[in-house]
């Protein structure tokens, strides 16, 4: 049975942690990847990206497979998260072995940031090691196949698109050859998810036959908009984060491939994307379970568009997931506040 999430490709767990109250609006995601790593592969296409570990991930250097990728939010001072991850990667013996003794391991621990510095008042309340140790705790402590909590969660927890309150989401699929394909996102994009002219997720045009707001409803939801972005700071660095995973047996240069074509996803559900303030940033892993059909030489291609596609979902499913949220920070509300549910 499938979830609909980054967790329906067999061997993947995600972990969050999460930090809200006395001046935190912020969090951790981690994707744990199944004991002796996944392939894995980068693609930057934001302006102002915040990464680490992402050269190691190039097809020409000589680390194949990962433990773990790191989603944060605390812009690149979150980055230090992933330091809590590599020291608990490194007390089970998971890493890129170094030495004689099995302790002897080096986690490559890629990571990517989002901006949402100051969002709960405090502009020095931001992920740390400890932060990135409990979320991948959480990874470990989940059962596999396990749905992933989505919204205002994790790396999600401050995450704002436009003047809409962002966070995480997450969907896969299955292909007609067995083949598991499946994205989690961090929607945190200084472009919007919404059609100004009618109210409806961009994302959602892109999935069959979409409903539309009334005219009441969007016009009232404009001039709430119209309100919040008079009282916030405008956002001047943002991010659309992804980990695109797959059961498909790829090399790092396929892997490479996928996470290109998954920023197509990107731009399905935000406009404008890859913006110089924006960091957008795509991993994938891929834990090679499931071998491409060998009787079609175009087999990848599938994998490719399922890519772009679950990203899309996802996305959409971050933005409806997500809880308004009012604070010292700012006020942002939820697209389920000013349009209702599905």
């Amino acid at each position: 049975m499938t979830v609909d999430a980054l967790t329906d490709v067999a061997g993947l767990r995600v972990g969050h942690a999460t930090r809200t109250g006395g001046g935190w609006l912020t969090g951790t995601t981690v994707v744990l990847a199944p004991e002796g790593g996944a392939v894995a592969a980068v693609d930057v296409r934001g302006g102002g990206p915040g990464t680490k570990e992402t050269d190691a991930l190039d097809p020409r250097n000589l680390v194949q497979r990962v433990e773990a990728v790191v989603l944060t939010g605390g812009s690149a001072y979150g980055l230090d998260s992933a330091s809590g991850v590599m020291a608990w990667l490194e007390e089970q013996r998971r890493g890129v072995r170094v030495g004689p003794d099995p302790a002897h391991v080096v986690p490559v621990v890629p990571a990517a940031c989002v901006f949402d510095l100051g969002r709960g008042g405090d502009f020095r309340a931001r992920p740390d090691a400890a932060t990135g140790r409990a979320a991948v705790e959480a990874a470990a402590a989940s059962e596999p196949g396990a749905p992933v909590p989505e919204g205002c969660v994790g790396a999600g927890t401050g995450a704002v698109v436009g003047q809409v309150k962002g966070g995480v989401g997450t969907a896969s699929t299955v292909l007609g050859s067995g083949i598991t394909v499946a994205a989690l996102v961090v929607a945190n994009a200084a472009g919007s998810t919404v059609d100004p002219e009618t109210g409806v997720l961009y994302g959602e045009l892109f999935q069959g036959r979409v409903v539309y707001p009334a005219d009441g409803v969007h016009e009232a939801a404009r001039r709430r908009l119209a309100e919040t972005a008079a009282k916030n700071a405008p956002p001047p660095l943002n991010t659309t984060l992804a980990v695109v995973a797959t059961d498909a047996e790829l090399t790092k240069a396929q892997a490479q491939k996928l996470a290109g074509t998954a920023h197509d996803g990107i731009a399905r559900a935000v406009r404008p994307v890859h913006l110089l303030s924006d960091g957008d940033t795509v991993f994938t892993l891929a834990t090679g379970a499931h071998p491409l059909p060998s009787d079609s030489p175009l087999a990848l291609n599938e994998v490719l568009a399922a890519g772009a596609d679950v990203v899309t979902r996802a996305i959409v499913r971050a933005v409806r997931a997500a809880e308004s949220a009012d604070g010292p920070g700012g006020t942002w509300p939820s697209y389920g506040e000013l349009y209702g549910s599905r």
